[in-house]
């Protein structure tokens, strides 16, 4: 059937056209022979037949009119009126079709998905070899042995194993509020079957919720647990970081780097655009945390029951500069520091809690010159923290000291395809309240590594190590020595 505005349009057309076929002094040609006479009784049943055709359009609009419409309104006249009797001596002009009438109830406004069908699923997944190349990686009872913080893997009699198998969930539930779920499918659990550990256990990471007041999302409040906005290291993903772990002096103020709290973080525009622009040039980030950051969170740590009454203050500023107008074109450098006020509780080697809660502070800084080729990342700082004293044979607070410095590269193109050489060197001086008794850690390390890219969606990491550590155990002394291999993949999806 003709559509309404084909209708519309066409019936002027049709009037006109009758009467120059019935008038042919309007064309200005001698009359016909009958011979030559037109049909007039097929063309007025044609156009009959165009008019009930239109009619019936009509009427079928009207009624999808009163269907869709909450209440009647008045529409405009949709059947043009027929052209007038043209004079013998006055040409006709054919009028310009008129406009289609407007429709009187608009469809309703398209809606957007449901929010559910906004989230997105994603993750990766980290598959290591660890491998003490020489040195101390067994040692009699009493005795350090070569061992990190970092990753419980790093130990004798030891071949694969999964760092992290992580699975995130994320997305926006309205234009003011999107929420994150991470869990790890590569958790530890020891003591099992007197003191075997097993392996792949599913664990909290993340569980918050982002709320911006306003639309343009420069300024959100975090509630549940999430990243504690302390150290540059700590809050930059696994997934990004060129390390394999992360250093011990940054690390041991926040371990595992996640805590239930509520957070505010704002970014100006500009310093928005600075972090898009290197993002999409492949630079490794440590996250959008928001330039400013304040906070304040439970303080005994990750998936830890609160044990006190005080709430951890922890603050970060950090700010990029580009260096364009120093003709180092493209090229940014970052700048900033952190905070924390805490009390903490620390586990005891005869089960629970520590009763008293010990005071647990520390302020660092943090730069770092993005790789374009070559770059420089350091962190460094200070403290007090909760310490074993194997004098007194009691945990007491002791001063921290510890951070690193790192070199890299970035080689955008080669046969097997970017990859990015870098070295590390770290120190630390204090106690680790992660572990039993908050041991005191000493740690010096030098390592040199290579990434590779051969396709975004994988990661291979190359390691060697010269390490010089005391193990996290208050019931060992002295320093284990040696050399680590380690050898990583990881795949995004």
């Amino acid at each position: 059937m003709t559509s309404p505005r084909t209708a519309l349009l066409r019936l002027p057309l049709i009037a006109i056209a009758l009467a120059t076929a019935a008038s042919p002094a309007l064309a200005g040609e001698a009359p016909a022979s009958p011979a030559e006479q037109p049909d007039y009784l097929g063309i007025i049943a044609d156009l009959q037949r165009q008019i009930d055709e239109l009619k019936a359009t009509v009427s079928e609009l009207k009624a999808e009119r009163q269907a869709a419409a909450p209440a009647p309104a008045s529409a405009s006249p949709v059947l043009a009126q027929a052209a007038p009797p043209a004079s013998p001596s006055t040409p006709t002009v054919p009028p310009a079709p008129s406009e289609p009438a407007p429709q009187v109830a608009a469809a309703s406004p398209g809606k957007g998905k449901p929010w559910y069908e906004k989230l997105q699923l994603r993750g990766y997944t980290q598959l290591r070899l660890n491998s003490i190349v020489s040195g101390d990686a067994e040692a009699p009872a009493g005795v350090s042995r070569l061992r990190t913080i970092g990753d419980g893997e790093v130990r004798a009699d030891n071949n694969f194993s999964f760092r992290r198998v992580r699975l995130v969930l994320q997305g926006d539930v309205s234009d003011y509020l999107s929420l994150y779920l991470q869990a790890d499918m590569a958790t530890a659990v020891s003591n099992q079957s007197a003191g075997e550990r097993r392996e792949g256990f599913a664990q909290l990471r993340d569980a918050y919720a982002d709320v911006f007041p306003t639309r343009d999302k420069s300024f959100r409040v975090r509630f549940g647990q999430s990243k504690i906005p302390y150290g540059w290291e700590n809050m930059q993903s696994s997934s990004n970081r060129l390390a394999l772990d992360r250093s011990d002096g940054i690390n041991t103020g926040a371990p595992s780097e996640r805590d239930i709290g509520i957070v505010a973080y704002y970014t100006p525009d500009h310093v928005q655009d600075i972090w898009d622009r290197l993002g999409k040039d492949g630079q490794k980030l440590f996250g959008n945390y928001g330039a400013f950051g304040l906070g304040a969170f439970n303080g005994q740590g990750t998936n830890r029951t609160e044990t006190n009454d005080n709430v951890m203050i922890v603050g970060l500023a950090t700010w990029p500069f580009e260096l364009d107008a120093l003709g180092l074109e493209g090229q940014v450098f970052e700048l900033g520091g952190s905070f924390y006020r805490n009390r903490v509780n620390p586990e005891i080697r005869t089960g629970g809690v520590s009763p008293i809660d010990y005071k647990d502070n520390r302020i660092g800084v943090h730069a770092i010159l993005y790789p374009q080729p070559f770059g420089l990342q350091a962190e460094w700082n200070w403290g007090t923290g909760p310490e074993f004293d194997p004098v007194s044979r009691q945990i007491e607070e002791r001063p921290i000291n510890g951070g690193y410095i790192q070199a890299m590269a970035r080689v955008r193109q080669s046969p097997l395809g970017p990859f990015h050489p870098f070295a590390r060197w770290q120190y630390y001086r204090g106690g680790f309240k992660g572990a039993i008794n908050a041991p005191r850690l000493e740690t010096e390390e030098l390592e040199f590594g290579l990434e590779f890219l051969p396709t975004p969606a994988l990661e291979l990491t190359v390691t060697y190590g010269f390490a010089s550590r005391k193990e996290a155990d208050e019931r060992r002394f002295g320093q284990a020595e040696g050399e680590l291999l380690r050898i990583q993949a990881q795949w995004n999806y």
